[in-house]
């Protein structure tokens, strides 16, 4: 799934309208001719104005315009688009409190490299400004209630590029309950699957008290798992969700070139 299958940010459409329009073989906006398709001329007009808006804004790699008009719920459908340029981001604290308690390291996995800023060493207000700096997507699991609240109690950084906060679509792939145990589900594998959020504090206090340096190996390991494997879990979740929706109407040639946005071999 990609942007230019979605009809959804516009006034007037529902997932229903959408669904007609992919029905009727209107899988791109290149495909929406207002002329024929099933939908009213009111409709038809602002869907014109929203392709025409939008295949400039795409031009220009505008992401937060895309994430202002999709629906929460459908801002997976930008991940195709903006893939390279993805942020998956994930943090380890002293506690559930964001008052209260510290960030020990927070770990950057983007186009195949992750990054791990350790608390005392190069954790600092100026470093997380610059990981989330130019990323034209954020990509969390449970972050905006958790993650992103830390940060900005912690070290008054703000997150705005589009969220994409994965415990929400897998929830409508009925894949419920914490990270690792979804990971479990989906066939997901670590290098220490024994490891949880409580030992990660263990091993913090460890370092802290002890300056044990394998327990901070081992907390900055288990914290890079943790965001590396939010790829996997997202091509799963995008796959699977695009199954549930533009998948029944896509098939063969049709589905090279409305999910990847290529002509097939021989049209090239």
């Amino acid at each position: 799934m990609r942007i230019e299958n979605s009809f959804i940010p516009v006034r007037g459409v529902g997932e229903r309208t959408e669904r007609g329009l992919w029905e009727e073989g209107v899988l791109t906006w290149e495909a929406f001719d207002p002329r024929s398709a099933p939908v009213g001329e009111k409709t038809g007009a602002r869907i014109e104005t929203f392709v025409a808006d939008s295949l400039e804004r795409l031009d220009d790699g505008d992401a937060r315009y895309f994430g202002e008009v999709f629906p929460s719920g459908e801002r997976w459908r930008l991940y195709e688009n903006f893939r390279e340029e993805t942020c998956f981001f994930d943090i380890e604290t002293t506690g559930l409190d964001a008052a209260s308690n510290d960030v020990t390291t927070v770990s950057f996995h983007r186009d195949g490299e992750t990054t791990t800023l350790v608390r005392g060493e190069d954790l600092t207000a100026e470093a997380l400004r610059e990981q989330f700096a130019d990323a034209a997507l954020v990509a969390s699991f449970n972050g905006k209630r958790f993650d992103v609240p830390f940060l900005e109690e912690n070290f008054d950084v703000s997150v705005d590029a589009p969220h994409i906060d994965l415990m929400y679509p897998c929830r409508r792939l009925d894949l419920t309950g914490g990270l690792k145990s979804i990971e479990r589900e989906v066939g997901i594998d670590r290098d220490r699957p024994d490891l949880s959020g409580r030992d990660a504090v263990r091993l913090w206090h460890r370092y802290e008290r002890d300056g044990d340096e394998d327990a901070l190996d081992t907390l900055v390991s288990y914290n890079r798992d943790d965001t590396a494997n939010l790829t996997n879990l997202m091509d799963i979740v995008a796959s699977s969700l695009h199954e549930d929706s533009l998948g029944p109407f896509v098939d063969g040639a049709d589905a090279d070139r409305a999910v990847s946005g290529r002509s097939p071999p021989e049209e090239r």
